[in-house]
């Protein structure tokens, strides 16, 4: 495909309702959730995609039960264990975006490992957002800055955009979100300004390989306007 995008960022919803209407807990939602991101890697990887953002777990999603909450966690721990050597046998980075304190931190420390061991990685990024705000990343950038000692009138959009947890990475071209909402929920909100963006009523347990391909036939078929005159979507 020739208008395949370069970064395609993923809100994956609707884990606890696929569960609920499988007359599942909503734990084995969450663990179906983990197998649609490990097929939509593997695809966007033999599709040639070099930027992968997968939205983990939210600065809001702390409010959900504690149980819940622990079980995301030690499922992640796991996740990543078990898809190490597999990230590195196929090129693939990992990054995490958003505030790693407050993560526990037996995950903070399978998280370094990870990144450490998959820095030299080139042909793919898969980016976490976990713990993650889009307008706690834009207050954190420009703390940075200020921190930096910068003057107020060298401020730049770019000079912004290189203090973003995204550093370094293009803006994505198509934000996806499952299930049936319609709203960005805080989810790279600098970044996704000119964004195409896809929604779709797929539960993310049964978002697999052939609605990637909906969503990407989708975004070859817009054209991409950039505030002036339309451009194709590749």
């Amino acid at each position: 495909m020739s208008s395949l995008p370069r970064h395609i960022a993923i809100i994956m919803d609707g884990n606890g309702r696929w569960a609920e209407h499988h007359g599942l807990p909503r734990t084995e939602g969450h663990k179906a959730g983990t197998r649609s991101a490990r097929k939509i890697v593997t695809q966007c990887r033999k599709l040639g995609i070099p930027h992968v953002t997968f939205y983990t777990f939210s600065k809001e999603n702390w409010s959900r039960p504690r149980e819940e909450v622990s079980f995301l966690f030690e499922m992640l721990q796991s996740y990543l264990k078990s898809e190490m050597d597999s990230l590195l046998e196929r090129d693939i980075r990992l990054h995490v975006l958003g505030d790693w304190d407050e993560l526990p931190f037996a995950l903070r420390q399978i998280l370094r490992h990870v990144c450490s061991k998959s820095s030299h990685c080139k042909s793919m990024v898969v980016n976490l957002a976990l713990n993650y705000s889009g307008r706690e990343e834009i207050v954190r950038a420009c703390r940075k800055l200020v921190s930096q000692g910068i003057p107020a009138e060298r401020i730049t959009e770019q000079l912004l955009a290189d203090n973003l947890d995204t550093a370094g990475q293009p803006d994505p071209d198509l934000i996806i979100r499952t299930s049936g909402e319609q709203r960005l929920s805080n989810f790279l909100l600098y970044q996704a300004a000119y964004s195409e963006l896809v929604f779709t009523p797929v539960m993310w347990p049964d978002f697999d390989e052939d609605c990637l391909q909906a969503a990407l036939d989708e975004y070859s078929r817009r054209s991409r306007r950039f505030g002036g005159l339309e451009q194709p979507a590749a």
